[in-house]
C-alpha cells in the first residue's frame, strides 16, 4: 500500500512539473510597471535638488516671503549651463524690505558639478561652491569687507512617485566689525516631494541651521509645508509655488513663501537619443 502511493505521489509531482514548465515557457513575463515621471524637477524652496540645467537651457528663479512682522525678503538666482549638464554656473541676489525700506543682500556666485546623475543606483549628487561678495550696504556699514564662501552638498533619489531629498553644508562669513573673526554657520536640510501628478507635486521641506550667538550655539529649525505646479509651452516651463514656513527652535516666526521660476532655451538644444 505504501508503495502505490508513493509511486501515485512521484507521478503527480512530475506531472505537475512539467506542466509549470510548460506555462512558464508558452506564458510572457510581464513587463515591469513604469517609474512615474516627474515633469517638474529643480525646483524647491529651501531644499537643493541635485540637478544642473541640461545644455541650451537657463533658469529664472523668484523666491519671497513675508513673515508675520511683515518683513519682505527673497532672492533672485539665474542658473546658466556651461558647455553640459556637468557643470552650471549662477548667480544668486538676495532682497529685503521692512517699512518701505528696500536692501539688497550680500550676492552669491556659485559653481556646481554634476557628479552624480542619479540614473543608476546612487544618488544624484551635485555639489555646490559659492563666493558670498560683500554687497548689502549693511555689510559696508560695519566693516564686513571680507568675502565669505558656502558649500552645500546635495542628494536626490525617486523612489517611485516620491523624491527625497537631503543637503548638507556651510556658510562663513566675517562678523560685523573690523578684526571679528569668521563665522561658519553649518546647516541640515531634507525634503520629500509627492508627484501626485506630473505637473502637481506636494511638498514637504525642513531647514535647520546653528548660528553663534550670545549663549553659544544657537539652532533654529524651518518646517515648509506646500506645494507646486506649473505648465510647459513649448520649450518652455513656467513653476509656481506656495508654501507656510514655520521656524522654531531660537527663532519662532511663520511665513508665507511664494515661488516663480521659468526655463527658456538660449540656443539650439542637443539632440538627445
Amino acid at each position: 500500500m505504501f508503495r502505490k502511493v508513493a509511486v501515485l505521489f512521484v507521478a503527480t509531482a512530475a506531472s505537475c512539473a512539467i506542466n509549470q514548465t510548460a506555462f512558464a515557457q508558452t506564458s510572457p513575463t510581464p513587463a515591469p510597471a513604469p517609474t512615474p515621471k516627474f515633469g517638474i524637477t529643480d525646483n524647491s524652496f529651501l531644499v537643493e535638488e541635485a540637478f544642473n540645467q541640461e545644455a541650451g537651457v537657463f533658469q529664472n528663479i523668484f523666491v519671497m516671503t513675508r513673515n508675520r512682522s511683515g518683513v519682505w525678503s527673497g532672492s533672485f538666482t539665474q542658473e546658466w549651463p556651461v558647455a553640459s549638464i556637468k557643470h552650471q554656473l549662477s548667480v544668486t541676489l538676495p532682497m529685503s524690505a521692512v517699512d518701505g525700506s528696500a536692501a539688497i543682500g550680500d550676492g552669491l556666485i556659485n559653481y556646481r558639478y554634476q557628479a552624480w546623475s542619479g540614473d543608476g543606483t546612487l544618488p544624484a549628487f551635485s555639489p555646490r561652491l559659492s563666493v558670498i561678495l560683500p554687497t548689502s550696504a549693511e555689510r559696508r556699514e560695519y566693516g564686513g569687507s571680507g568675502f565669505g564662501w558656502q558649500v552645500n552638498l546635495p542628494f536626490s533619489k525617486q523612489v517611485s512617485a516620491v523624491f527625497f531629498h537631503a543637503n548638507a553644508g556651510a556658510t562663513t562669513l566675517r562678523g560685523a566689525g573690523s578684526g571679528t573673526p569668521w563665522q561658519t554657520t553649518p546647516s541640515v536640510a531634507g525634503s520629500v516631494i509627492v508627484a501626485v501628478r506630473p505637473m502637481f507635486n506636494l511638498m514637504f521641506e525642513t531647514y535647520s541651521e546653528s548660528r553663534s550667538g550670545d549663549s553659544g550655539r544657537e539652532i533654529s529649525t524651518t518646517f515648509v509645508p506646500g506645494f507646486r505646479t506649473g505648465i510647459n509651452a513649448g520649450d518652455k516651463q513656467w513653476i509656481v509655488g506656495l508654501a507656510m514656513p514655520i521656524t522654531r527652535g531660537a527663532v519662532h516666526d511663520r511665513s508665507v513663501l511664494a515661488y516663480l521660476s521659468y526655463e527658456l532655451p538660449f540656443g539650439k538644444r542637443p539632440v538627445t537619443k
